[in-house]
């Protein structure tokens, strides 16, 4: 499972999909522009959201 954490005060964060109940995993979209943007992801296929904010930033992920 993808454990976010906040690089400025240490809050950390686990997520699972409400349609299967299996953890998220970390992922990254590349945008047209050629910038990624870090998200979390259904391994099976239900659907992805953007990565946790906290403290005003993301939150980064170490997978």
């Amino acid at each position: 499972m993808a454990t976010y954490t906040c690089s400025n005060c240490g809050m950390s964060v686990n997520a699972t999909c409400g349609h299967c109940d299996e953890p998220l995993v970390d992922a990254s979209l590349t945008k047209d522009d050629g910038s990624t943007v870090q998200v979390s992801k259904c391994p099976n296929d239900h659907g992805k959201i953007k990565s946790p904010l906290c403290c005003g930033a993301d939150m980064s992920c170490a997978v």
